[in-house]
């Protein structure tokens, strides 16, 4: 390698969201290059984006809902190597909970989203094998912990939105 020169390593920043309705949890069932995958509803936050923007358009798109974060469940790192390419992954993860809001039937889901369906903890629990991420255990176990944080907890200074 050239003196000076270096690779920096740069995780994937995600926004993800633990979201609950009468002791069911909204995921998403998406196709990978790994199948099938059960996730939360979850995507890269994109330029100009706060992780709580970003929360928000995910679950519009991946699962057709508004959605109002509330607090802030954790903030996760993980790493992976993709089981077809053995391409070695990093995410680190900023996952809310929240208020879901008005269902657009009309809109389509995200390019990948096969289907939203609302599983109870067990019955996620039950299905290691299906999730995208361990990260969406971890942070339902976390949620159902009572585990919260303030909004406020993450800033996002004004120059991001510039």
């Amino acid at each position: 390698m050239p003196s000076g020169a270096f690779d920096r390593w740069k995780p994937h920043v995600v926004a993800a969201a633990v979201i609950e309705r009468e002791d069911r949890f909204l995921l998403v069932e998406e196709q990978t290059s790994d199948g099938l995958r059960l996730n939360n509803p979850a995507g890269h936050i994109e330029p100009g984006e706060s992780p709580q923007q970003a929360c928000v358009r995910e679950v519009l798109e991946e699962a057709a809902h508004d959605f109002e974060p509330q607090a802030l469940v954790g903030i996760y790192l993980n790493r992976f190597t993709k089981t077809r390419t053995g391409e070695d992954l990093t995410y680190l993860r900023f996952t809310y909970c929240g208020r879901l809001g008005a269902h657009h039937d009309w809109r389509p889901l995200d390019t990948g989203i096969v289907r939203t369906l609302w599983m109870s903890a067990a019955e996620i629990r039950a299905c290691r094998e299906r999730h995208r991420s361990p990260l969406l255990l971890q942070s339902l176990e976390d949620y159902l912990a009572g585990q919260r944080f303030p909004l406020a907890l993450v800033h996002a200074d004004a120059s991001v939105s510039r």
